[in-house]
């Protein structure tokens, strides 16, 4: 979400102040029955419940505003990442937004947070949303009014993908959970949270148009959106999220920045969002075309970048004015995109006494231009340094340590005793010796990794790293700060030697030891000769324990059988909080309680080859998910494959037994759901649509201009020009196929207010399920209870073979104590996309669904029939 930099970069920057995209026609074709069905007009917003307050109040506003003042609200130029221009004259400011997922980037006094896919490692409700409400904070105390996440886009469908670590993990309930709970947390702060990335953003390699090619295509089908890509916008549509930030690729062959299937059809008719669309950085390609597929902003506004606009040219803002003026874009369009902007800021409250920023994204200095990327600037403070720590460090570190997933642990070797004889190997193991903000974004992967690098990284303000843990914890501790094996006295028996190695990923606006974003040169493998320090130590030392820092599943067949690797754990992305969190756990003062938020595969090729990578330079590279929903462990358990470690393993000190549990039916099932709600008239159509005057898109009288800045005005003559072409009658402008001006009057069966028809939430069964530490000593620890759900037999529809639909963590339980663990199923979570209704689908109301309930997707020792209502446990795994 950054202007790139290097030669891949600099094609984008080429790209966004020369091209559009009716320039671009070389590609490879899309594949027959890929297809983005035009899907016009954008469809009003301000006909929920929910919403409707603040659309009053939106209304009142924008009918106050001139056209160039309802204009400067789509883009702008500021102090953070991206802006939105202000109305002061009514009371409406600059916005400002502000990356990303795991703390707020490019400042300081804040908190890195563990990544997103830590955070989903938890599988711990209550803790995802405590972490929101801590991001929440930061970001309000800095003075954001956007915060730029959660991700759920990547999906993580390919295991190489570079941005999959932002997201909380290969499952679309895992990333809907997570991502709901986050919105929540953030937005009851009065942050407006920023989903992201609709749709298909599943690889870094190609994902935006330059002069050479088009952005790739992913090729996905119906039900392959609604049941795995669109399943966690739609929750996060539920919870009310404010704004949804579009891809850079295109989705069935149309950019998903101007994609009017995705953006009109998907996210506001069937979704019903009624908050505000935005474009990922320099991802907007077209003027018009945009605005009709129902973008409501465009970020940062210019087409070569926000922060230094070196030719100041837009595909909105004067001209998103001259597009009105000259009847191009209905003047409805505009009034709905003002009207979701500002109904947006008192949805969340910010109305009402918002800071300002007190930070800038351009300067870590306190005094800096007052207009950043100005040829010439007054100076002035720009950085206030205000510290919005509070106590965050707590949950962070909760998050870091619920995150570590104990994978293998042979013979209990942990915990360990504080007085073991210590030797650890690997520069993972320690801060960055240049600095642990040395790289910029953190774009190297030197020192422990904690995040991935690019837009969603942050700043640490500290850094506890584990070997300075360790040493603090441990009495006799030994450290070899390097990636090559050393020379070493010979061990003794007692010796443990304990090896850090890590995998990277990140953003294709860095090459990172030769990755594109992507792990396109490394794969599945640690890097810096992970492999080979592990297979050594392991020829030396009878006890080893390895560390995994990694943004995504490595594959660990060199080594991960060897007699001498004792245990091995997955610490993910950690953030600041990496030493403490993991020694208390290698030390025993807390038991592990992570899980994997992926399938760990024996090999690379155990998944299917569209899963790869896939480029077709000087072409539009056509991704096609010809693997449907068989993704991840989907695909593993349909193809019979056993991997090394299954979608969420994760191993404790103490051992849990799963007893009395019972479903109960809540709600009776129709094949289809009760018919949506009427959708109401949206007050947006009360607006005036006539064009307004040439003179509302005048300079202001005495405006003095800063040259390359963007403004919403036209000269008076472009500005009488375009009013004059407006004037003369029905426009001539050449629309997209299918295109229409008229409101539809009913929506989509499947559509409603906030999510979808609220029917689909009715809970269909409630479940219960007694867990009991049956450990005799060691610390109290948390169990996890994973539902999943198995489709009856012989259905009609091709479903994977299980598929989770909840979890629970419970408390810390000590030996011998128990909890009740109570799971939900939704009518949703018992249907299918039916491809030809367009409906969410019960594919047999009377038939046996099984639900099983366990620790992990290859350990459901309990299920619970739907037709029955019986439960049994001790039964076989499903898979």
């Amino acid at each position: 979400m950054e202007c790139p930099s290097g030669l891949r970069g600099l094609s984008l920057l080429l790209l966004a102040g020369s091209v559009s995209a009716g320039v671009l026609r070389v590609r490879d074709p899309v594949p027959s029955g890929y297809v983005a069905a035009p899907y016009y007009p954008a469809p009003y917003g301000g006909w929920t419940d929910d919403w409707s307050e603040s659309y009053d109040k939106a209304i009142k506003l924008v009918s106050q505003m001139t056209l160039a003042e309802k204009v400067n609200i789509t883009a702008g130029t500021g102090p953070c990442v991206g802006n939105t221009g202000s109305v002061p004259r009514l009371g409406i400011p600059n916005l400002c937004l502000q990356d990303g997922p795991l703390g707020v980037r490019t400042t300081d006094n804040i908190t890195a947070f563990p990544a997103g896919i830590s955070t989903g490692a938890t599988f711990n409700k209550d803790l995802i949303y405590q972490r929101g409400v801590a991001i929440g904070e930061e970001f309000r105390g800095k003075g954001a009014n956007f915060y730029l996440g959660p991700s759920v886009g990547p999906l993580g469908r390919k295991p190489r993908g570079g941005r999959n670590w932002e997201g909380f993990g290969t499952d679309p309930v895992l990333q809907a959970i997570a991502g709901a709970a986050t919105i929540k947390g953030v937005q009851e702060q009065g942050v407006i949270a920023t989903l992201k990335h609709l749709i298909g953003y599943e690889q870094e390699l190609y994902r935006m148009y330059n002069p050479f090619q088009q952005g790739y295509s992913s090729n996905i089908d119906d039900r392959a959106i609604h049941e795995l890509y669109l399943w966690p916008f739609a929750e996060g549509v539920k919870a009310g999220v404010g704004s949804i930030m579009t891809s850079y690729n295109a989705v069935n062959g149309s950019a998903a920045s101007q994609n009017s299937y995705t953006i009109n059809g998907l996210l506001k008719d069937e979704l019903g969002f009624q908050g505000l669309v935005m474009t990922d950085w320099l991802a907007q390609i077209s003027g018009v075309g945009s605005a009709l597929a129902g973008l409501d902003m465009s970020m940062p506004g210019d087409t070569i970048g926000n922060n230094i606009p070196l030719l100041g040219y837009s595909n909105w803002m004067y001209e998103l004015t001259r597009s009105v003026l000259n009847g191009s874009v209905p003047v409805d369009r505009l009034n709905d995109m003002a009207t979701r902007v500002v109904a947006t800021w008192y949805q969340l409250g910010q109305d009402q006494d918002y800071p300002p920023p007190n930070f800038s994204s351009n300067t870590a200095d306190a005094v800096g231009p007052l207009y950043p990327g100005a040829l010439f600037s007054p100076s002035g403070v720009v950085n206030q340094y205000v510290n919005v720590q509070g106590d965050h460090k707590v949950v962070a570190k909760q998050v870091a340590q619920e995150a570590v997933t104990l994978l293998k642990n042979n013979g209990s070797f942990l915990p360990l005793s504080t007085s073991s004889p210590l030797f650890v190997f690997g520069t993972d193991a320690q801060t960055d010796p240049q600095g642990a903000n040395s790289c910029t974004d953190k774009s190297c992967n030197r020192g422990l990794l904690g995040m991935g690098w690019g837009s969603g990284s942050a700043n640490y303000p500290y850094l506890d790293d584990p070997i300075s843990s360790l040493k603090r914890k441990a009495t006799n501790v030994a450290y070899y700060a390097t990636d090559s094996f050393p020379t070493v006295a010979t061990p003794t028996e007692g010796d443990v030697a304990i090896v850090f190695i890590s995998s990277d990923s990140g953003e294709n606006s860095y090459t990172v030891e030769d990755n594109h974003g992507d792990r396109d040169a490394s794969g599945l493998v640690a890097w810096h000769g992970g492999d080979t320090l592990v297979q050594k130590a392991a020829a030396t030392y009878s006890n080893v324990i390895v560390v995994v820092h990694t943004v995504g599943p490595i594959i660990m067949e060199p080594w991960i059988d060897l007699p001498s690797v004792k245990a091995v754990l997955v610490a993910h992305l950690p953030g600041q909080e990496a030493g403490d969190s993991l020694t208390e756990i290698l030390f025993g003062e807390v038991s592990p309680s992570g899980h994997l938020p992926y399938s760990i595969p024996v090999a690379e090729t155990d998944y299917p080859d569209s899963l790869s990578l896939v480029a077709t330079p000087l072409s539009q590279t056509q991704d096609t998910y010809s693997e449907g929903l068989y993704i991840d462990y989907r695909y593993l358990h349909k193809a019979n494959i056993k991997p090394r470690f299954a979608f969420g393993h994760g191993l404790s000190y103490a051992n849990f037994s799963f007893s009395e549990p019972s479903i109960t039916r809540v709600t009776p099932l129709s094949s289809v759901p009760p018919a949506r709600p009427a959708k109401p008239t949206s007050p947006v159509g009360s607006l005036n649509t006539t064009i307004p005057a040439a003179s509302e898109a005048y300079y202001p009288d005495g405006f003095s201009s800063i040259w390359r800045y963007l403004y919403p005005w036209l000269s008076k003559s472009d500005a009488d020009d375009a009013y004059a072409v407006g004037a003369a009658g029905p426009s001539t402008y050449p629309y997209p196929e299918g295109y229409s001006g008229v409101q539809r009057t009913t929506g989509p069966p499947a559509g409603g207010a906030s999510g979808g028809n609220p029917a689909l939430w009715d809970v269909a069964y409630s479940l219960s399920v007694t867990v009991t530490n049956t450990a005799q000593n060691g610390p109290p620890a948390k169990a996890l209870a994973q539902a999943y759900v198995q489709f009856p037999d012989g259905i009609g529809y091709d479903t994977p073979v299980i598929q989770l639909r909840d979890f629970e963590k419970t408390q810390a339980l000590k030996p011998g104590e128990s909890a009740t663990v109570k799971l939900t199923l939704t009518r949703k979570d018992l249907s299918v996309w039916d491809t030809v209704s367009q409906n969410w689908v019960v594919p047999d109301t009377q038939g046996r669904y099984r639900v099983w309930i366990g620790e992990a997707s290859d350990q459901l020792g309990t299920v619970c029939y739907s037709d029955t209502l019986a439960c049994e446990t001790g039964v076989a795994s499903p898979v």
